[in-house]
This record gives structure tokens, C-alpha cells and sequence, in this order.
């Protein structure tokens, strides 16, 4: 087995010893006392205690580079390898894995980023496909005209009725703006073409 601590049941060691955490941080080991903590027997690495038992299991094998938390000394012996990280999304996957901790908004705020990127890319490419995706059937909105929608909103006293003038935009406004975005860059083009 790995001297590592990432996954094991060990517990890792100190960076700093209790003295200088004390010393630098404000009421640090307060809970320190055993007779205070009814976990304490939880805490401590004893297997013939309790019956239980764990190894390390075999670790699979990786393929490419994963992407790794930069606070896990190595990937957890299991992973997906479902959806490898490619183009520009991957790209953004890798540096929020790589640069920045799970601790940081940094990071989570790139791999929504690289889910929108990835959610644009898909969309190009159904479009360019010769089976687009059906965006108004996708939707849902069909099915307010189908399933009496209005009626089922009406005198029923719903908290979500208060949002739903703001659906059409939310759904649509996306779709609106990369339209009139391609139709002012499509008319930018020919008039640079024809003069």
C-alpha cells in the first residue's frame, strides 16, 4: 500500500505541530481534549477493534491525463472515462483542476464556464448536422399548448406563476441574441466583400 493519505484511512500528518497552529490561529485546539470528543474512538486507525478491514484496491488504469484536484496527491483508483475532455471545454476543465483549488470560486466558476462552452459547441454541431436537434420540441413548449398549460397555472395558487413571464426570455433570449449576433457579423461580411 501508498504512503499516501488521499484515500486511505489514515490520518495525515500535521503540516504545522499543535504549538505553532496555537500560536497562529485564535482558539485553535480548543476540541483538542479526548475526554470532550465522543468521535475520538472514530478518529483512530484500529482495525482489530472493530472487525474492519480495507485495502487499497487495484488501481485502474489511466489512459490519458485526468484531471486531478491539486489538494489529491493522485486520482481516486477509480474513474469515468465516459466523457475525455476535448477542445476549448476541455481545455478550461484542465486549467480549473490544475491551477486553481476546489476551495476557490475560480474554480468552479471555469468548469460552468467550460459546461456552457461544451453546451454551445454541442448545439453547432447538431446544427451543422443533417439531423439538427428540434429546439422548440426540446423545450417543452409544446406541451403547454397539449396538456391545458395555462389551465393548470390559473386559480391554483402556484408560487412558480410569478416567474413564468420571464421563461420566454430566459428560454429564448439566448437563441435571439446569437441570431441577431450571426445576422449583423453575416452583414458585416458582405458589405466588406462587396467594397
Amino acid at each position: 500500500m501508498t504512503d499516501h493519505y488521499g484515500y486511505t484511512a489514515a490520518k495525515p500528518p500535521l503540516r504545522e505541530s499543535s504549538e505553532q497552529l496555537r500560536a497562529r490561529v485564535p482558539g485553535w485546539g480548543v476540541d483538542l481534549d479526548p475526554q470532550d470528543r465522543p468521535s475520538v474512538p472514530k478518529l483512530q486507525l484500529d482495525p482489530d477493534a472493530t472487525g474492519a478491514h480495507w485495502e487499497f484496491p487495484e488501481r485502474q488504469p489511466e489512459h490519458w491525463p485526468r484531471e486531478r484536484s491539486i489538494e489529491h496527491q493522485f486520482l481516486t483508483p477509480v474513474f469515468g472515462t465516459a466523457q475525455p475532455p476535448r477542445g476549448l471545454s476541455g481545455a478550461i476543465r484542465k486549467l480549473a483542476y490544475a491551477r486553481y483549488s476546489e476551495g476557490r470560486a475560480a474554480h468552479w466558476l471555469l468548469l460552468m464556464a467550460a459546461d456552457r462552452v461544451d453546451t454551445v459547441g454541442s448545439t453547432l454541431t447538431s446544427l451543422a448536422s443533417p439531423h439538427p436537434d428540434n429546439l422548440l420540441a426540446e423545450t417543452g413548449v409544446l406541451s403547454e399548448f397539449k396538456a391545458h398549460g395555462l389551465r393548470s397555472r390559473l386559480g391554483e395558487r402556484r408560487t412558480d406563476v410569478v416567474h413564468h413571464p420571464l421563461d420566454p426570455i430566459i428560454v429564448a433570449g439566448p437563441w435571439l441574441l446569437l441570431g441577431v449576433v450571426a445576422y449583423r457579423t453575416a452583414k458585416r461580411v458582405a458589405s466588406r466583400l462587396r467594397g
